[in-house]
């Protein structure tokens, strides 16, 4: 798959693509070609950008850039910030008829907000969305019942559709937070269950009661999840220090530990270090031997 928002490429420049994918705090990898020895597609500087659903601009199509493409949403899903230097060698491993030799820089850009995948629509999520529309967080807004979304969607909120909300699972990024609000506690268990399994969710908070915490913790463990995996879930989620029962009292409830997840990441964000740079250096003369060798 090129692109899932348009039919073919795009008409927007790797730069253009850039500032809105920055803008909408997606995830995306540039790719630039550092240097060519022999034949080659494309010269020296020639850049796209690759995000998990998108495309955009080319370094020479071909078996090369899809490749690249592939390497680099491979990247994306590790969910590192980090630099790569890769030499591709056009003749003998990629069967493309140019025959050189192609060194291509992969620098990965890793929004450093919370993703979150809501589950439910009901009370507390419609009192909750528009709190976090407010917040540096993007959001997937999962529910079977159409009806139930209000009209206006936060820009920073996606509405998501789904009769079988537990599909959704398998569509999240890795390190997305997780949490569950659905009107039926079936519904609840089995999201629980297909979240831990998959084990790539940052956080897991779970709507309820310690009875329904203690219920959950039973289950899952009768069905062989470790005490490691239940201890993920967050369940009764929100802050204890905030009471009531009421569906705005809960939303702000959860929107505070939600605040307090993204504020503990802050610091934790990655960033180039200098032992990362001079890695990336030596690899670049490493790799620029090898094509003089060649040449």
């Amino acid at each position: 798959m090129l692109n899932s928002s348009t039919q073919g490429l795009h008409s927007h420049s790797w730069l253009q693509a850039a500032i809105e994918l920055d803008n909408s705090a997606e995830n995306y990898v540039l790719i630039t070609v550092l240097s060519t020895a022999g034949s080659a597609p494309r010269g020296s500087g020639t850049k796209m950008v690759v995000s998990e659903q998108n495309i955009y601009a080319t370094i020479g199509g071909g078996h090369l850039e899809f490749k690249a493409i592939k390497y680099a949403r491979d990247l994306i899903a590790k969910g590192e910030t980090c630099q790569l230097v890769e030499n591709f060698q056009l003749g003998a491993s990629l069967g493309q008829c140019c025959g050189g030799q192609v060194m291509v820089l992969f620098e990965v850009f890793i929004s450093d907000q919370v993703t979150l995948d809501i589950y439910g629509a009901g009370h507390v999520a419609q009192a909750l969305v528009p709190i976090l529309a407010q917040l540096p967080m993007k959001v997937r807004w999962i529910d079977s019942r159409s009806r139930l979304f209000p009209k206006n969607i936060p820009a920073n909120v996606k509405k998501v559709i789904d009769e079988d909300p537990v599909e959704q699972v398998k569509q999240a990024a890795n390190n997305t937070a997780s949490l569950i609000l659905t009107h039926n506690h079936q519904l609840d268990f089995a999201l629980c269950k297909a979240i831990l399994k998959q084990n790539k969710s940052l956080w897991l908070g779970v709507i309820g009661s310690d009875t329904k915490a203690k219920k959950f913790q039973y289950r899952l463990s009768q069905r062989g999840f470790s005490d490691k995996q239940i201890e993920k879930m967050v369940c009764p989620v929100g802050l204890s220090e905030v009471s009531g029962k009421l569906p705005m009292e809960v939303a702000i409830s959860i929107a505070g530990q939600l605040v307090g997840l993204y504020q503990s990441l802050e610091n934790k964000a990655s960033a180039p270090k200098g032992k990362q740079w001079q890695e990336l250096q030596s690899n670049l003369v490493q790799l620029r031997t090898e094509q003089g060798k060649v040449g």
